[in-house]
């Protein structure tokens, strides 16, 4: 038994020396899975992802989208990702930090993508959640809107839509709304 103990101490010891400091805590599944979702990341070529406050925080991490095609063409726009450490049980906390004229962010920058809600599956990962948010600039859905009044013109007059993304992407007001230049 007392070698068992000495065994123990004898691994503390190691693991000290060879950090400079005690083995450091222990990582939650949650952290476990974001990091293999990072590392089997495929994102497009028009998205990335950066660490903001380190590679050590890997559970609050930026994603930028720089759409290719369609309303939103030439645009960039940043999402913050807060992961909770019972990920993948519930899904990351997404928020557009790009104010932008768009059915489904609101002015807050709230996101309205199914699969952050009630769609949400523990087999859904990173990668889905970023194709998922490209897809709402490529195909905006006018029919389960956050912003009412853009998806009601997206609806009624695709034309007036089209500009006033312009218009709110070159830095400007779209109604009482001013919104800052993300070209």
């Amino acid at each position: 038994m007392i070698k068992l103990f000495k065994v123990k101490e004898k691994q503390r010891e190691i693991a000290r020396n060879a950090n400079g400091k005690p083995p450091g805590k222990k990582q939650s599944a949650g952290e476990l899975r974001l990091q293999k979702d990072i590392s089997e990341l495929n994102l497009p070529k028009t998205c990335c992802i950066s660490f903001p406050n380190g590679k050590d925080d890997l559970m609050n991490f930026e994603v930028t989208i720089q759409p290719d095609e369609g309303y939103y063409l030439g645009g960039t726009f940043l999402f913050s990702f807060q992961v909770s450490p019972v990920y993948p049980h519930e899904p990351p906390k997404v928020k557009c930090k790009t104010k932008v004229y768009h059915p489904n962010i609101d002015l807050e920058g709230n996101v309205c993508l199914n699969i952050l809600r009630e769609d949400w599956k523990p087999v859904l990962n990173i990668n889905t959640i970023i194709y998922g948010l490209f897809h709402l600039f490529t195909q905006p859905n006018h029919e389960d809107p956050l912003n009412h009044d853009a998806a009601a013109v997206l609806r009624d007059n695709p034309k007036t839509f089209e500009s006033n993304v312009r218009r709110a992407m070159a830095g400007g007001y779209v109604g009482q709304t001013y919104f800052t230049r993300c070209m």
